[in-house]
């Protein structure tokens, strides 16, 4: 027993000896990196500080040309010598030198037959000219070695984290190529190189592109011409709400509207891009050879809809959908300029009867939010995305005075995305969450959102809940009590819709 604590012991000893001589170490590197931050520092060499000379002469570049020449030369060797290979004006400056390093023990002098060096201690040469270059580098290190440069140095990477950060950047860079397969699905699903949009000046009028763009006469973008009226007072400025503004014909505030040139000009180069590209495609659109791809369809149905009250539609006569898309009447307990529905008749809606497998995408705005996502779990769904559309003013600005909002204004909206099931076909990663789009008509949502979701979906059939006649679609059966009539043109929901309802309207 006695053995083993004895042992214990001579351990713990061992130990903090061991933690006693690393703290030993470390401070002496702190106390070298100190001294090398000052100046002070000077590395140890074979020759004891005490032994070498210490003389003004070290400055001189004269002597370290010198010392360079006897550190490497044989001797004896002549002062003439001497003189010649270190550049010496005249012979008082050399032999001044010589006797200094003498005085010092450097070399040896002989006079016998003349000024010679018989001999040189290699090492305090070495030394001293060792020693001369530290000094210079201290002095260009003392410009430099500031408090910032030393926490700069402290701070800077290791060379295996710069390693380990290259690997990851390389992988990082793998990961965001695209494959053969993904550049294959976004050159079907790209828009024509034809596509009618452009692009609004940043000059905003003709007369202020004129005035301060040096290339107006190149300019092919669209421009904006003032509303002045009688009642216009222009001192005030721009209108907040711009063409959305409910008392235009009232309203004192600046109004703007498309530039009647420019719009003569896009028309007629629309009409030359329409001719063109009927006489290039013939067929409506290319197949493509790869066929473990979802590509658009060649056949796109027409719109679809039914003018109905969808609280009192029996939803099992319109079959099943791969995509919804749904902007409802939330009551957000704001004045609105349409009806709306209480929370207990959105969860009674029963979306949940036209989806198996698929994707749901669900406008929300205010204290909507935390029931529409009570409601996509209710209806079966997993949230697995957030939309967000930024909204612009006409003049293509961020909207800063939005109508709704109770403590903030909104100047944008979010559209839930839910998925259901086990979907299949769809393509991944072609479009982003963000959509920058102008501020139309009330409830208007932007039409950017019927390209993302034929994108991801193509050819499927899609419903959309609570839909105006502008929301009518190819490929999409539209529902809401603002339509006109019904008009069907699957034919499994068509007989469905008739047996079950005739030639009545569902309210």
């Amino acid at each position: 027993m006695q053995s083993s604590n004895f042992d214990a012991w001579t351990a713990i000893m061992t130990n903090a000896n061991t933690v006693e001589d690393m703290k030993q170490r470390l401070e002496k590197r702190r106390e070298k990196f100190r001294k090398m931050c000052d100046g002070s520092f000077v590395e140890d060499t074979d020759v004891p500080m005490k032994e070498l000379p210490e003389f003004s002469l070290l400055d001189d570049d004269g002597t370290q040309k010198l010392l360079t020449t006897l550190e490497s030369a044989t001797v004896p060797i002549t002062a003439a010598v001497l003189k010649e290979k270190c550049a010496f004006h005249d012979d008082v400056q050399l032999k001044h030198s010589l006797q200094k390093l003498a005085f010092q023990r450097v070399i040896t002098l002989n006079t016998t037959h003349g000024l010679n060096v018989a001999s040189v201690e290699i090492k305090i040469v070495s030394a001293l000219l060792g020693r001369f270059d530290k000094k210079r580098k201290r002095r260009k290190l003392n410009t430099v070695l500031t408090a910032e440069s030393a926490e700069f140095l402290l701070n800077k990477p290791s060379a295996v984290q710069c390693q380990s950060k290259k690997l990851g950047e390389e992988i990082q860079a793998l990961l965001n190529t695209k494959s053969a397969r993904e550049k294959t699905i976004i050159e079907n699903l790209k828009s024509n190189k034809t596509a009618q949009v452009r692009e609004f000046c940043e000059w905003v009028t003709r007369q202020e592109c004129k005035r301060g763009n040096v290339k107006f006469g190149s300019c092919k973008k669209l421009h904006f011409r003032k509303l002045i009226h009688g009642h216009t007072d222009t001192s005030l400025g721009d209108c907040s709400f711009l063409n959305t503004c409910f008392h235009m014909d009232t309203c004192k505030y600046v109004h703007y509207a498309i530039d009647e040139e420019d719009q003569r000009v896009h028309m007629r180069a629309q009409h030359r891009e329409a001719l063109n590209k009927r006489a290039k495609n013939s067929a409506a659109m290319l197949v493509s050879d790869h066929k473990h791809l979802t590509l658009p369809a060649t056949n796109l149905t027409p719109p679809q809809w039914i003018q109905c009250d969808i609280r009192k539609l029996d939803m099992d006569v319109i079959g099943k959908f791969t995509v919804i898309m749904a902007d409802p009447p939330w009551d957000i307990h704001m004045e609105l300029p349409y009806g709306t529905m209480t929370d207990d008749e959105m969860r009674n809606l029963g979306v949940e009867k036209v989806q198996d497998d698929g994707f749901i995408f669900l406008w929300v705005t205010g204290r909507a939010v935390e029931l529409a996502r009570q409601l996509l779990h209710l209806w079966g769904y997993d949230r697995v995305d957030d939309i967000i559309w930024v909204k612009t003013n006409q003049l293509q600005r961020l909207i800063r005075t939005g109508r709704t909002g109770h403590w903030l204004n909104h100047g944008k909206e979010h559209c839930l995305v839910g998925v259901k099931g086990n979907p299949k076909n769809f393509n991944r990663g072609l479009d982003c969450d963000l959509i920058v789009s102008e501020v139309r008509d009330t409830s208007h949502k932007p039409d950017e959102i019927y390209g993302m979701i034929e994108r991801l979906s193509p050819g499927s059939r899609k419903l959309e809940l609570f839909g105006r006649e502008h929301n009518t679609q190819n490929n999409w059966l539209t529902l809401g009590n603002q339509l006109d009539g019904v008009h069907l043109e699957w034919e499994d929901v068509k007989q469905k819709y008739f047996a079950r309802y005739g030639l009545s309207l569902p309210f």
